[in-house]
C-alpha cells in the first residue's frame, strides 16, 4: 500500500527543483513515519542537486527535517506516535567508528547518506515513470510525509516550535559542535570564523557558550556581519574592504587566534585562516568542496607554530545527544539561532535556494 505526498523532486543535475505529486511506500520495521512540518534548505542540497555528490537524479532531498511520528515499525524503541522530532543525518550503527560514539564519520557514510536507496536496494519513492532516489540522509525531507530511519530521528521537547527545529539538523549542528564537540575553546580564548552564513552563524554562537572573548568573524556581505555581532562577535571584518591577516593580526595584538574555523572551502580563505593561526593554534574546515580540491600551505616559517589542520564532519556530533542540548540552549536564550531563519513554502522552494546562495537569506527553512 503506498501514501501520496507532495514534495519537491531534484529532476536532474542543475535542474531546478520541481514540487510533485509521489507515491510512498510502506515504512519498514526499522523505519519511522513522519509527517514533516519544516524543513531547512541546506549548502549540501545545493550541490547534490548540481551533481558534485554522487546522489543518483531525479531525488527528493533534504535533510534537516522536523515533524511529528505518524508510524513506527516493529523495530524501533526510541520514539513512538505522537513525539516531536528531529531528523539528521544517517549512521550504520555497526562499523568501527559508530561504535565508537565517532557516528559522524561513519565508515558508510555515503552509502547511508547519499545512496538515495535503502540497503536492499529499494527506494520508498515513485512516481509514474519510476523509482525516485529517497533515504537521502535517511530521510529525503523536502516532502510532506517521509519513512526515516531509526538513526537519523531525535525526540527532542514538544514545546520548541518545530518550524525553528528544524536546521538543527545538520548546518547549525555542524558549526556549534565544530566548536563545542571537536575545538573545545578554553573560557578566554580567541576565535575566528570565516564565512558566517547558517554554519559560521551557529559558531560564532557556539564561541559566546564556551566563553571565547575574542570572536572574530569574516564575510562578504555586511548584512550578515551585523548579525554576527548580534549573535556574539566581537568584531566583524569585510573581507572584500581590506587585507583581513593584517586586520586580524591588529585586534589580536600580533599574536594570532588559537582557533580558526573555515565554512567556505575557499582555498585562498583558508590560506588566510592559517595564516592568522597563533602559537599552537588549530585550524579546521567545515564547508564542502568538490573532490579534489587543494590549498597550499606554508610549511617554512609556520613549522614553529606548531599548528593543527583537521576536517570536521557534522560537528562530530552525536545527533541524539547534541540536538536536544542545542534545543535547552536556545530554550534559554543563549543559542538564539531562530533570528537566522527565514520561512518559505514549498511552492517557493527555488526562491529559498536562490536567497541562501546570494546571501540575502542565511537560513531557509520550509514550512509544510
Amino acid at each position: 500500500m503506498t501514501t501520496t505526498v507532495t514534495a519537491a523532486v531534484a529532476p536532474s543535475t542543475g535542474e531546478p527543483l520541481e514540487v510533485r505529486e509521489l507515491q510512498l511506500d510502506d515504512p519498514r520495521p526499522d523505519e519511522v513515519r513522519v509527517r514533516l512540518v519544516a524543513t531547512g534548505v541546506c549548502h549540501t542540497d545545493a550541490i547534490v542537486r548540481d551533481g558534485i555528490y554522487p546522489t543518483p537524479l531525479p531525488a527528493v532531498l533534504g535533510h534537516e527535517g522536523a515533524g511529528v511520528v505518524e508510524a513506527v515499525g516493529d523495530a524501533i524503541t526510541t520514539v513512538t506516535v505522537g513525539d516531536h522530532v528531529v531528523l539528521s543525518a544517517a549512521y550504520c550503527g555497526h562499523c568501527r567508528r559508530c561504535r565508537a560514539g565517532q557516528m559522524a564519520y561513519c565508515e558508510n557514510l555515503m552509502a547511508e547518506d547519499f545512496g538515495g536507496r535503502r540497503r536492499d536496494g529499494s527506494t520508498a519513492l515513485s512516481c509514474d515513470e519510476g523509482p525516485v532516489s529517497s533515504h537521502f540522509f535517511g530521510q529525503s525531507a523536502f516532502a510532506t510525509y517521509a519513512n526515516v530511519v531509526e538513526t537519523s530521528v531525535i525526540k527532542v521537547d514538544p514545546s520548541a516550535p518545530l518550524e525553528k527545529l528544524a536546521p538543527l539538523g545538520c548546518g547549525l549542528q555542524t558549526g556549534a559542535g565544530a566548536v563545542l564537540n571537536e575545538l573545545r575553546p578554553e573560557p578566554g580564548t580567541s576565535l575566528v570564523v570565516f564565512g558566517v552564513g547558517a554554519v559560521g552563524s551557529a559558531a560564532i554562537m557556539a564561541a559566546r557558550v564556551a566563553g571565547c572573548t575574542t570572536v572574530i568573524a569574516v564575510d562578504l556581505h555586511d548584512s550578515r556581519l551585523e548579525l554576527a555581532e548580534e549573535l556574539g562577535a566581537t568584531h566583524s571584518i569585510n573581507s572584500g574592504a581590506g587585507d583581513v591577516v593584517e586586520e586580524i593580526t591588529k585586534i589580536t595584538h600580533g599574536a594570532g587566534v588559537d582557533f580558526a574555523l573555515d565554512t567556505t572551502a575557499v582555498p585562498a580563505v583558508l590560506r588566510q585562516a592559517a595564516a592568522v593561526l597563533g602559537i599552537r593554534g588549530t585550524l579546521a574546515l567545515v564547508g564542502a568542496a568538490k573532490p579534489g580540491t587543494e590549498v597550499p600551505f606554508e610549511i617554512g616559517a609556520s613549522l614553529v607554530k606548531g599548528w593543527t589542520f583537521k576536517t570536521i564532519v557534522q560537528g562530530s556530533s552525536v545527533p541524539q545527544v547534541f540536538i536536544p542540548r542545542l534545543v535547552e540552549l536556545w530554550e534559554q536564550g543563549r543559542f538564539p539561532f531562530d533570528k537566522l531563519i527565514r520561512t518559505y513554502s514549498l511552492q517557493d522552494i527555488n526562491t529559498a535556494f536562490a536567497d541562501s546562495a546570494n546571501g540575502s537569506t542565511v537560513k531557509p527553512v520550509v514550512v509544510f
